[in-house]
This record gives structure tokens, C-alpha cells and sequence, in this order.
């Protein structure tokens, strides 16, 4: 008995070792992430967006939060730190940059977030003004105050592995312009050898107002693209100017050739009730839905050609909180992967005419 006690003991003692040596050679968390940034909806106009790829956190306020302040509970990846703390009021009396340090549990890495408050002022669009997305190096357009409330499949195709060159990307600005110096240019790209095994043979070029979700970028592409931007009022027309060249060849979702179609492109606005965003895969159907602008006629059209689209409501009485959509895409289908490749579409001087 007293053996067998022994050996125990000694058994006991080796495993505690080997356990404890087994958690002093696990390492410590490198990830210096914000999860969520949780804001009182009392404040917001629209749900917060965290955008990991270019570390913002955008902010959709209402006037009170100006006033008061908000006190954002923040939760970061795990055993990491942040500076200021969650919790800590953060108000918007200065015009000095809002920014939160996220400091990994290792201590070995650090991400600063600033936070970007959006206000969609001016419902009128030249796409004068690009920037260029410093590591994958693709365009997107900003307002005159450098507010970025326009998105595109740009980040999700930089994903797909395409060439780090904004040329490649199916949005990027051009010098034919209608209006300025320059416009928005959209055009359908082949697919490249990471989208082919996932099933993408190609990717249409985007444009529309809301943010880019990354992380379902490569599992759930419709989910990705968050249509909209909070807006007041009563929409009554959306106009703009625009030309399009459709590609020479039309392929369904699996690459084959389909004779006899043409590509279109595809341009309209949707005003739905509530804050949270519409996606590419309701975009057509929720039943949010209370007022649409549609282009009729998406095919060819040579030169700047101007569209004037009246919004048709099913409600009578607007509801406080909206959202406003505007989607334009190189390829009418591109949304389920079928399109021509190298259909292009230009469109400038968009405008939402209120009542």
C-alpha cells in the first residue's frame, strides 16, 4: 500500500510538471484587434462599423452624441489591452483626431483605430476625389472632407489574389468625366485561380453606398457588400449621367459561354426603414423596403447619357429612422458570378433630389 501510495506521489508531481511546462510553452496571444465597439442606439443614426482592413471605426451619430458625449463599451481580442479604456467617455468637442491603441497580449504587436464619424451631407456626387488603399493597393472615392461613405468589391477581390495594381481592380477612377476631372469607372474582371476554386469565374465592378464586411468576404460574398447610409427626408428623384460598353462575351456562374445574351449594367437606389444594413442578399426583397429608382434599360449607350429616376413608394407616412442605397454594377447578374468580362460602365454627377 505504501508503494503504491509512492508512486502516486511521484506520478502526481510528474504530471503537475509536465502540465505546468505544457502552459508555460503556449504563446500568448498575438492579435491586436477591436471585436466590437458598442455604442447606446439612443445616439446612432446607423450601427457602427468596425473596418479591420484600414483600422477605422465609423461612426454614425445622431446631434445628441455631440453634446453629451457617448461611452463606448469596447471588446478587443482576447488577454490584448486598449488605451483609452472601454468605457471612458469619448466626446467630439475638438476637431482633434479620436484614435484607440490596441496592444496585443503579448505586448509584441500594437493596431491604432481611428474613429471616423460619417455624416452624409451633400446628396450630390463628382467622384473627384480618390485614395489610394495603402497595402492592396486599390481606388476608392471620398467626399471634398475626406468622409468615405461609398464602397466596392475592391476589398473582397483583393482577397481573391489579384494583382496589387489599381488597374487591375474592377473600380477605380478614370479622366473621362462628364463633369470635373475625373468619373467613376466600373468594369467586369475575369475571376482569378483562388476565386475559380471557390467557384467565381469572374468579379463585376461595384460602386454603392455602405461598407464592405471583409469577413465574409471569401464565405459569403452577398453578405459582404452593406448597402446603405442613414438619411432624412423624402427622396424624390435619383439622377446622374453615365455610358456603357458591355463585354463581348456572356458567361454564366460557371464560366460557360452563353450565346445570344448581352451584359447589362445595372444602376437604382433603395430607401428602407432602420438602422442595421441591408445586404446583396436582400437588397431586393426585405420587406424594409419603402421606396425604389430604377434604370429601366441598362444596355449599350456610347456617350454620357443622363438618367432621371422618379423613387415609387408603398408607404404613405416615412418612418424616423431610414437608410438610403445606391447600387451600380458592370454586370446587371454580376451578383451571382455571371456577366461579360470587360463590360464597362462610367457613371458621374449622381444626385438624390429631395423634396
Amino acid at each position: 500500500m505504501m508503494m503504491t501510495f509512492r508512486n502516486l506521489c511521484v506520478a502526481a508531481a510528474l504530471i503537475t510538471v509536465l502540465f505546468s511546462s505544457c502552459i508555460k510553452d503556449v504563446p500568448l496571444n498575438p492579435e491586436a484587434d477591436i471585436d466590437s465597439f458598442i455604442v447606446d442606439k439612443k445616439y446612432l443614426t446607423s450601427d457602427v462599423f468596425i473596418d479591420h482592413a484600414n483600422a477605422k471605426i465609423l461612426l454614425y451619430l445622431k446631434p445628441s452624441a455631440f453634446t453629451d458625449g457617448i461611452v463606448p463599451r469596447i471588446v478587443v481580442t482576447e488577454g490584448s489591452t486598449i488605451d483609452p479604456a472601454s468605457g471612458d467617455t469619448l466626446r467630439f468637442d475638438s476637431t482633434g483626431i479620436k484614435q484607440y491603441t490596441v496592444t496585443s497580449q503579448s505586448k509584441q504587436y500594437h493596431k491604432v483605430y481611428t474613429v471616423a464619424v460619417v455624416n452624409v451631407g451633400n446628396w450630390a456626387w463628382d467622384f473627384e476625389n480618390w485614395v489610394l488603399q495603402p497595402s492592396s493597393k486599390y481606388l476608392y472615392p471620398i467626399e471634398p472632407d475626406s468622409t468615405q461613405i461609398w464602397s466596392s468589391g475592391n476589398p473582397g477581390v483583393a482577397l481573391a489574389g489579384v494583382t496589387k495594381d489599381p488597374s487591375a481592380y474592377p473600380l477605380r477612377d478614370t479622366t473621362d468625366a462628364y463633369h470635373g476631372n475625373y468619373s467613376a469607372l466600373l468594369q467586369t474582371r475575369g475571376g482569378t485561380a483562388l476565386s475559380s476554386i471557390l467557384g467565381i469565374k469572374l468579379f463585376a465592378g461595384s460602386l454603392y453606398l455602405g461598407v464592405f464586411e471583409s469577413s465574409f468576404a471569401l464565405t459569403a460574398p452577398l453578405k459582404a457588400t452593406q448597402f446603405g447610409q442613414p438619411y432624412r427626408g423624402r427622396a424624390l428623384r435619383f439622377t446622374g449621367y453615365y455610358k456603357y460598353q458591355p463585354g463581348p462575351v456572356y458567361i454564366n456562374k460557371a464560366g460557360t459561354p452563353q450565346p445570344g445574351i448581352t451584359d447589362s449594367c445595372s444602376i437604382y437606389a433603395v430607401l428602407y426603414r432602420g438602422t442595421t444594413r441591408l445586404d446583396g442578399t436582400n437588397i431586393h426583397t426585405s420587406d424594409r423596403i419603402i421606396a425604389t429608382a430604377t434604370l429601366p434599360d441598362g444596355s449599350a449607350r456610347g456617350n454620357w447619357t443622363k438618367f432621371d429616376l422618379p423613387f415609387v413608394y408603398n408607404v404613405t407616412t416615412l418612418p424616423d429612422n431610414m437608410m438610403l442605397a445606391i447600387v451600380i454594377s458592370s454586370s446587371q447578374n454580376g451578383d451571382s458570378y455571371a456577366g461579360a468580362v470587360g463590360s464597362r460602365l462610367q457613371v458621374d454627377s449622381l444626385q438624390i433630389v429631395h423634396e
